[in-house]
């Protein structure tokens, strides 16, 4: 299968990498893609070497390489050599700061007639129900119910006579 995502280093990235390899001072996983980067570069003078070659050199599976070069190509050298996520989200945030006070407070509320306790699913059905959100799943819900979570008490020491 043709590679998706080449990479093409030019003269300066090269050289940045070279550079950042022979001072050695830098994060494992970012020494690792740069020398993984230098591997997989299939300018003129570059080794070009494959994706399977690459990833038995450095122990590392080929769909990272994959991502790898992916992020090269979209993102660019730093983007590539940054070794954990930035945080930036693809996707909105199903609830803001007034619906989670809802949740909360919805969940702290004594549960419907027929029920013994609240469920996720039953506070995700609710939540719909006074269109706080359009929709909401209870995996959500459990996510949310879980981070903000008030820490428990401590234990009152037990005195034993």
């Amino acid at each position: 299968m043709p590679k998706k995502y080449r990479v093409t280093l030019t003269a300066e990235e090269r050289q940045e990498l070279e550079r950042l390899l022979s001072r050695g001072k830098a994060d494992v996983r970012c020494l690792k893609h740069a020398q993984m980067l230098l591997k997989a570069d299939e300018a003129d003078d570059g080794p070009g070497w494959s994706d399977v070659r690459i990833a038995e050199a450095f122990h590392a599976g080929v769909a990272t390489l994959e991502r790898l070069r992916q992020r090269f190509v979209e993102e660019g050298l730093q983007a590539a050599l940054r070794t954990y996520r930035t945080g930036t989200r693809t996707y909105e945030r199903k609830l803001d700061g007034a619906q989670k006070a809802h949740l909360i407070a919805l969940a702290c509320s004594a549960p419907p007639k027929e029920q013994a306790r609240w469920t996720l699913r039953l506070l995700a059905r609710r939540m719909v129900e006074l269109t706080y959100v359009d929709t909401l799943s209870y995996e959500t819900v459990r996510q949310t119910l879980k981070k903000e979570r008030p820490p428990t008490a401590p234990q009152a020491d037990v005195v034993h006579l």
